[in-house]
């Protein structure tokens, strides 16, 4: 069974048990921890593989990629997370310059699992003709 360290969901730090340890997630959470992490990470940022991660700095912010470039690489990123398989992301708001959302996977125990997104990104998105996914208010416009 895999552990994780447990991160606060808000600040996305180190949490301590109610011995004042370091806490640790276990599974089924500690994958899906571990899957909201992948997609957090920067590419280059974990210096023991530099090859790890998102290319957002590359791709992504000062760029204006389609819904569909984002959502593949997340899928990526999520399924070097083992214990994750066959993801799917799902976009349900656009906020301060942040896609929300999920990444839905089914767990090594065959069992279906999400993950809470949160991923930056440019001012605006579109799709691949150009047209605006969001409003100016954040609201989807699409279906």
């Amino acid at each position: 069974m895999a552990s994780s360290l447990a991160l606060e969901l808000n600040d996305w730090d180190l949490c301590v048990d109610t011995s004042g340890n370091i806490a640790l997630a276990t599974e089924p959470y500690a994958i899906a921890q571990d899957v909201a992490s992948a997609c957090k990470t920067f590419l280059g940022e974990c210096w023991y593989d530099t090859t790890y991660g998102i290319p957002y700095l590359q791709q992504v912010l000062g760029q204006l990629p389609s819904l569909s470039v984002i959502k593949a690489l997340l899928v990526g990123a999520a399924s070097t997370v083992p214990g994750c398989g066959n993801p799917i992301v799902f976009i349900t708001s656009f906020q301060d310059r942040q896609l929300i959302g999920q990444v839905q996977f089914i767990d090594n125990l065959g069992q279906p699992a999400v993950a809470a997104i949160g991923i930056p990104v440019p001012i605006q998105l579109a799709d691949n003709a150009g047209n605006a996914l969001f409003d100016n208010a954040g609201n989807a416009l699409f279906s």
